[in-house]
Formats: structure tokens, C-alpha cells, sequence
């Protein structure tokens, strides 16, 4: 295969999304490039878990099998290193790396997750992805029941509120953020969870385990965990740069896509944390299945043309 033509498709992000785009893409023969900076967006957590096959297996295991087996297909590539800069040209795409290379591809996916924005409170940095959360089917079982706190951000803490009383005793921290009505309250209620309005001066403990939430009026409130509800923030602006239409969401901006993954500029494809709001290593990965499929599907139109 001749090493000058361009890819078949490139993918920006290497992780559970783009590792099974690309995995569609190599069985098929194609020629795929992952591009990927080593940044996972669980990289703070130890484990993986809810994961079928492979419960409790750090994120970081799980990534590095799904690279070496991609990796065996004679046209899949990888090359670690951050994109600068994405453009339509007049093979495809041509993506610009720091290190001043350019590569290009017929077809292009995004891939490269989101950050979270974690609440401004002392505390809650050192202990994220240990005892402060924000996907209790990630890790709400391994708490093992007992207090568990929930930081008030806005409207949907209430849902998640609500939702992780199934995992243990929930105190629901206003923290100026919200004020639950009557049918909030009452669904509070029904699930056993405590509504503390005084606001949170920090989490104390041995990080990073947890101790409790200690209170502005000096209290300190015993719990396990602590679960949040981080806005995202989409990592880089290479879909904007392209023109990719960006949607709002309860959590944050995301990439819009159709059910085929395609997002609105042709030959441009989304899958993973940027293009969906509830994640996990498995909606993960089922989206980069589904965009590596939707992916090859328009290289055989466009070759039958």
C-alpha cells in the first residue's frame, strides 16, 4: 500500500470510541490513522466497572489490549501527539499536529472527548474519580451503601439525587444552587434523602478517601462519597473550527450528530464523550462501533459513485 496516499479516515482520540471506530475501519481493509494525546477522561479513576467481561479492570488495561489488537491490522496507525488544527482540503482532511506534521484522510472523526469542570471547593480535585463521582453505575456499588453526599449545581442534582439514594443514604447539598419545589421535595422524601441548606465549606479527610462534607457553620457531615454533576467542556474547538453545528445540553455543549454519527459537515463523523451526553466505557465504545460503520458505509458510496 502506497504510504503517500492519504488515509482513509483519520480519528482524533484514541480511546474507547475511536479504538472501536477504528477497529470497524481495519477489518474492512481500510486505511485508518488514531491520533491521540494519552489524556482518557478516566484516567482519575482506578477501575473500570459495569464494563461486560471486564468489571473492575482499570480503564487504562482495558484501552491499552483494545490498542494492541488494533494495532495487529496491517492498515490501522497510531501516532501519540495533540491536533492543532483541522481543515477540508482537497483530499479529504488535512489535520495539523504541535510537532508541525500534517497528515490527511478522505474522512474525518472526532473522538476526543470532554473535560470535566469540577466545582470550585476545597477538596473535591485530589479525591475525583476516587471518592468524589459522578456515575454512580461506574462506581456507586464499590461505596458499599452508607452516607453518601450529592453538591448541588443546578435542577438536575435533584434528579441525581434521587438516583443515587438507591445506593445508600443521601444528603442533598443545596449549596445556593437550587431550591427544590413542592414535587421535588416530595420525591426527596419518598427517597429518604436529607436536604441540607447550609453550604458546603469543603470535604475533609485523608485524600483521597472521605471523611465528610464540612459545612460554613462549622458542622461536618460524615460521608463515604460524594457525587457531582461537572459541566463539560468539549476538549479543543476543532469541530467549531470545521463548522460543525454545536448543541447545548443539561451538562454542557456537545458535537451534533444523526443516529449514523454523521455530524452536519459531510465526511465528518462524531462518536464518544463529545458527542452524546450520558457516557460510560461502553456507550463509549458502542458509539465508536456504530461511527466507524456509519464511517466505511460512505467510503463504499463514495467508491461506487
Amino acid at each position: 500500500m502506497d504510504p503517500t496516499m492519504p488515509h482513509d479516515a483519520i480519528i482524533i482520540g484514541g480511546s474507547y470510541a475511536g479504538l472501536n471506530a477504528a477497529m470497524q475501519l481495519a477489518r474492512a481493509r481500510r486505511r485508518v490513522l488514531v491520533i491521540d494525546d494519552n489524556r482518557p477522561r478516566n484516567r482519575f479513576a482506578a477501575r473500570a466497572h459495569g464494563v461486560m467481561g471486564r468489571d473492575g479492570v482499570p480503564g487504562s488495561e482495558i484501552a491499552a489490549e483494545a490498542r494492541a489488537q488494533v494495532s495487529a491490522y496491517p492498515t490501522a496507525a497510531f501516532r501519540r501527539g495533540e491536533v492543532v488544527n483541522a481543515r477540508k482540503g482537497r483530499c479529504g482532511f488535512e489535520v495539523d499536529l504541535a510537532d508541525g506534521a500534517r497528515v490527511t484522510g478522505r474522512r474525518l472523526m472526532l473522538a476526543y472527548g470532554v473535560q470535566d469542570i469540577l466545582p470550585d471547593l476545597p477538596g473535591v480535585k485530589e479525591r475525583w474519580g476516587r471518592t468524589v463521582l459522578h456515575c454512580p453505575y461506574c462506581h456507586g456499588y464499590e461505596i458499599g451503601g452508607g452516607p453518601i453526599g450529592v453538591l448541588g449545581a443546578g435542577p438536575m442534582s435533584v434528579h441525581q439525587a434521587v438516583m443515587v439514594a438507591e445506593w445508600g443514604q443521601v444528603v442533598l447539598f443545596l449549596d445556593g444552587k437550587l431550591e427544590p419545589d413542592a414535587d421535588q421535595s416530595r420525591m426527596l422524601a419518598r427517597r429518604g434523602v436529607t436536604v441540607e441548606a447550609t453550604p458546603v465549606a469543603a470535604l475533609e479527610g485523608e485524600g483521597p478517601a472521605l471523611d465528610g462534607a464540612r459545612l460554613a457553620d462549622g458542622r461536618l457531615v460524615p460521608l463515604k462519597a460524594v457525587f457531582v454533576g461537572p459541566r463539560l467542556r468539549l476538549n479543543g474547538d476543532l469541530a467549531q473550527a470545521l463548522g460543525c453545528e454545536i448543541e447545548d445540553t443539561p451538562v454542557g455543549q456537545m458535537i451534533r450528530t444523526d443516529e449514523m454519527k454523521q455530524t452536519t459537515v459531510p465526511g465528518v463523523f462524531a462518536a464518544g464523550d463529545a458527542a452524546r451526553v450520558m457516557s460510560n466505557v461502553t456507550l463509549a465504545a458502542a458509539d465508536g462501533v456504530m461511527a466507524g460503520i456509519a464511517l466505511h458505509r460512505s467510503l463504499i458510496e463514495e467508491d461506487a459513485a
